[in-house]
């Protein structure tokens, strides 16, 4: 298992697709940004995701070589890499400080703490980089074999603990804040803060293996192949745990959308000949998505039943109510069944011409019912006689979506 894991932090194409994504999402974050320039949390969420995307193409072991010959410093890729790892850090901090609802004075105090903190941190880093002595390229080695050197130890030293500290920061602040939401929020910090504690393993492994190089002991296999066992797994649970609380309420919207939608079925192909002229609605695109669609097949049902009010009748809700409970149905079931026998019958009353009254002798439905009734639709309630019937052909339809 440590090989694969090895095998996976060394491959460069996993680095690449992980920038490049991360890249288009901020990419279609710009305009919102530019819309809103003084919304802390959305400059927060590009900047996460602008540093998160420049993290995984500067810690590609090819890049690391390509920025080395580039700028022809030997290891120049370690401070370009350290820095952004930190602001990285300093972001998700930063980010967690304006999602969670808190004060706006205290939300301001404590991005100015954050940001300033991690400049200098950056500052640092690159200054120890410019003081030492850092001669032999080491493309995944660099921590353990430079974990001695004047200077570049104390870059190595300030990249860890810096990171540490915001990754712990942000567990803590995470789990807290979990217990005071619940829903896809609190799941989505559930699955943040065990990211971020293995994130600070992954930094402890890395502080150990360099305590192992000052003790003279050969540990730097936990830096190219025990470290990364805990980097691909946090990267994973972060992404997740982010993604849960934004994607999550407007997925189950969807499904939800999408099962009434199906439930709907049978009502739609009972009322979609049901003429409307009365009602003149645009065509939806077809990326409208499916709580568009359902609010547009809403209120076509309640077009077609609103032309319908004229030929319904009591007599046969009446009667299809009383059949339905002789059959063993409960109140509910059966009141469902009766008003669809009704619009059965009115459908077919009016579909062959028959005149009906001039107001709604009854409207007994509410937006409410709208499932119920097309269930009832496809019940072995609903008179046979009846809904064999009403197979003629279609009156031509002004509301089709």
């Amino acid at each position: 298992m440590f090989g694969y894991f090895a095998r996976w932090a060394k491959a460069n194409e996993v680095f690449y697709i992980c920038g490049i994504l991360l890249l288009l999402i901020c990419l279609f974050k710009v305009p919102a940004l530019l819309r809103r320039r003084r919304d802390p949390l959305l400059s927060s969420v590009v900047l996460l995701l602008l540093d998160g995307g420049l993290v995984f193409f500067f810690t590609a072991p090819d890049s690391i070589s390509a920025i080395n010959r580039a700028t022809g410093i030997s290891n120049f890729a370690a401070p370009v890499a350290y820095s952004a790892l930190a602001v990285f850090g300093g972001a998700n901090l930063l980010l967690l400080v304006n999602w969670r609802p808190s004060p706006p004075e205290q939300r301001r105090r404590a991005s100015r703490i954050c940001a300033t903190t991690y400049s200098l941190v950056v500052v640092l880093i690159i200054g120890f980089f410019w003081l030492g002595d850092a001669p032999v390229e080491q493309v995944t080695l660099f921590d353990w074999y430079y974990a001695d050197t004047p200077w570049i130890r104390e870059m190595i030293l300030t990249y860890l603990v810096a990171q540490g500290v915001a990754k712990m920061t942000t567990f803590v602040l995470c789990w807290r804040w979990s217990k005071q939401v619940d829903g896809f929020l609190r799941a989505g910090l559930r699955i943040l803060a065990p990211g971020y504690l293995l994130h600070v393993c992954y930094d402890i492994i890395k502080l150990v293996a360099i305590y192992g190089r000052w003790a003279g002991k050969q540990w730097d296999f936990l830096i190219d192949q025990v470290a990364p066992q805990t980097a691909a797994p946090s990267a994973a649970l972060v992404v997740i745990g982010f993604t849960l609380p934004l994607a999550g309420p407007r997925t189950a919207q969807t499904v939800q959308a999408l099962g009434q939608l199906r439930d709907l079925g049978p009502l739609w192909r009972e009322l979609k000949a049901v003429p409307t002229p009365g009602a003149i609605r645009t065509s939806l695109p077809w990326w409208s998505s499916p709580a568009v669609r359902l609010t547009r097949r809403r209120t076509s049902f309640f077009d077609a039943l609103l032309t319908l009010s004229p030929a319904y009748d009591s007599a046969v809700r009446d009667k299809a109510y009383q059949a339905a409970l002789e059959r063993g149905a409960d109140a509910p079931t059966a009141g469902a069944t009766a008003d669809a026998t009704m619009i059965v019958a009115a459908r077919m009353k009016q579909q062959s011409g028959s005149s009906g009254s001039e107001t709604p002798d009854t409207e007994p439905w509410r937006p409410r019912d709208l499932v119920p009734l097309s269930r009832a639709l496809t019940s072995p309630f609903v008179s046979p006689s009846v809904l064999g019937q009403h197979h003629g052909a279609p009156a031509e339809s002004h509301h089709h979506d």
